[in-house]
């Protein structure tokens, strides 16, 4: 049975299965710590009772509040959502992110935002089926230097930053048709 629960800073030991993933980006301790430190309501965990009564930890949810709402930009942004490879296909990324999408419309976000590779076809979907649109194609986001020319595609680099509109969005400004169409550089990107 799957609960869901607050992450805590030991967890920290216990992920090493779910962040084994090439997809998962890994960060450092002091990261992970900013988080639980400052969005502690925004990182939790999903765990999976065995057969010993042992909780295994299965997937979690590491997101932040950004911006401001008077420039029509405070949303929550998931930095990282991953699943241990034993525990996919059963809806898991799906209800941590339903879950986030509680907590975002409690605490009045206009909407959720995340960046994930343009590579990432299954990712790509996930989002697609919860309600996510591409708002914009990120040049280079993944990239090594930072690039200079917006219209220099490289699809091992590139992030779409998708987005899903929330209830405080009203007129849905904050999200657009076609945005695999326009293209930013990461140094155009604020909050």
């Amino acid at each position: 049975m799957t609960s869901i629960k607050p992450f805590q800073l030991e967890d920290l030991f216990n992920i090493n299965q779910v962040n084994l993933d090439p997809l998962t980006e890994n960060f450092n301790i002091s990261f992970y710590s900013q988080y639980l430190n400052t969005w502690p309501n925004l990182f939790y965990k999903s765990t999976e009772s065995t057969n010993n009564e042992e909780e295994v930890i299965s997937g979690y949810m590491m997101a932040k509040t950004e911006g401001s709402l008077s420039k029509n930009e405070l949303h929550t942004h998931i930095t990282a959502v991953t699943i241990n490879q034993n525990y996919r296909r059963i809806n898991l990324a799906s209800k941590l992110c339903l879950q986030l999408e509680k907590i975002s419309e409690v605490q009045q976000t206009l909407f959720i935002d995340l960046f994930v590779k343009v590579t990432n076809e299954l990712g790509r979907k996930l989002y697609e089926k919860l309600g996510y649109s591409i708002y914009r194609r990120v040049i280079g986001y993944y990239g090594k230097t930072m690039p200079d020319d917006r219209n220099k595609l490289d699809n091992d680099i590139d992030a779409f930053d998708m987005r899903k509109s929330l209830q405080l969005d009203k007129n849905k400004s904050t999200i657009r048709e076609n945005g695999d169409k326009v293209y930013v550089l990461p140094t155009e990107i604020f909050f």
